[in-house]
């Protein structure tokens, strides 16, 4: 059985991207739970060093709950594009490089995939992969993953969103990630799909 976790908890969002800080507490805040970032607390970012997205997500959540002595909630997320077997993946961020890019980086993916002539028909298959961990002081760890499928643009569309989503446009919708409105975007996203596990197993009603 999953630890719950009660209104006016203090809980700490383990990342350093701003985009996925202010997703995760756009999703969080309804349900009372008290956020603080792990920048704010000024807890070290972890290096990456797991070979999934949820290896990834558990080492950043059980590293920032022990340093800070809070439950912590941590995402490991990333575009897995088929034709590039499963790539950039969990190295998502890493395509992006020092400066954290992703200009560059979505212009690499393009360029990766018009080597092997995968740009045609309704463009290549893709799909953003999320693994949240919620862990406790104690190590106490669960893992909760969702995916969103759909296709790759070119070139970008959108100045919303973060990462690659102005090149990903979902099964069944005509805008990237990166024209939706946020509200619209997070009731179809890969972060939401695995938030909503776990507010099933974690957390109480939201507010009225």
């Amino acid at each position: 059985m999953t630890r719950r976790l009660e209104k006016g908890t203090r809980l700490v969002v383990a990342s350093h991207n701003p985009g996925k800080l202010r997703e995760i507490a756009d999703l969080v805040r309804p349900y009372g739970l008290d956020v603080v970032s792990a920048s704010a607390l000024n807890l070290p970012e972890p290096e990456e060093t797991e070979t999934t997205f949820a290896g990834n997500a558990r080492l950043k959540a059980v590293a920032a709950a022990t340093q800070s002595g809070l439950p912590a909630l941590a995402d490991d997320s990333g575009l897995e594009v088929e034709a590039l077997h499963g790539e950039p993946g969990i190295y998502s961020a890493r395509w992006a490089g020092p400066g954290k890019d992703f200009g560059f980086a979505m212009k690499r993916v393009a360029e990766e995939l018009g080597k092997i002539g995968a740009w045609k028909g309704d463009g290549p298959r893709a799909n953003f992969t999320c693994a949240l961990c919620i862990a406790w002081p104690d190590g106490e760890a669960h893992i909760f993953e969702g995916k969103v499928f759909g296709r790759l643009v070119w070139p970008p569309r959108g100045d919303k969103g973060f990462g690659y989503d102005p090149m990903f446009m979902p099964h069944g919708e005509t805008l990237t990630f990166g024209e939706m409105d946020p509200a619209e975007k997070h009731a179809i996203s890969h972060r939401a799909r695995a938030f909503a596990l776990f507010v099933d197993a974690c957390l109480e009603g939201k507010q009225s």
